[in-house]
């Protein structure tokens, strides 16, 4: 990423501009549609190029990977922007497995992570806009969110 991580030394840029550069990813990402985000992405390569090139050179390698979700129904793209199912799935996890250090083998450290997985599963909520799942898997296409008719194509 463009800051410090975990410990990490690789910082693309100084603390005191990536307050700025933050503000400007998330206008990035959370811009209504494609041209809105690529005007938005453009701005920050331009804005940075000169004097960060490894915090733009970053960002301008992952393109593509940042701006795909654009390819998906809009109803998914605040599961998509989000890692909290990830996150509090493996809280859940992490709490209980921290209790029972050294108490476990292998193979029941594998079964109680399996059935915490299943127990915190009951909470979680059906996706918004599940009903273009089938489509998705498909194939279908959809620009900014919306589904791209055969025919109007």
């Amino acid at each position: 990423m463009l800051g410090a991580q975990d410990g990490q030394r690789d910082n693309k840029l100084p603390k005191s501009a990536q307050k700025q550069a933050k503000q400007r990813l998330h206008e990035i990402w959370m811009a209504e549609g494609r041209d809105d985000a690529e005007k938005a992405f453009d701005l920050f390569i331009d804005s940075y190029r000169a004097k960060y090139p490894k915090a733009a050179d970053c960002l301008d390698k992952d393109h593509d990977a940042l701006l795909a979700f654009y390819d998906f129904p809009a109803e998914h793209w605040v599961h998509i922007r989000t890692t909290n199912p990830i996150e509090s799935t493996f809280a859940t996890v992490r709490l209980r497995t921290a209790k029972t250090r050294g108490c476990l083998s292998r193979e029941t450290a594998s079964t109680m992570v399996f059935k915490l997985t299943l127990c915190a599963q009951r909470k979680w909520r059906r996706l918004n806009g599940s009903n273009w799942l089938a489509e998705v898997i498909e194939g279908v296409k959809f620009e900014d969110g919306i589904k791209i008719d055969k025919i109007a194509a």
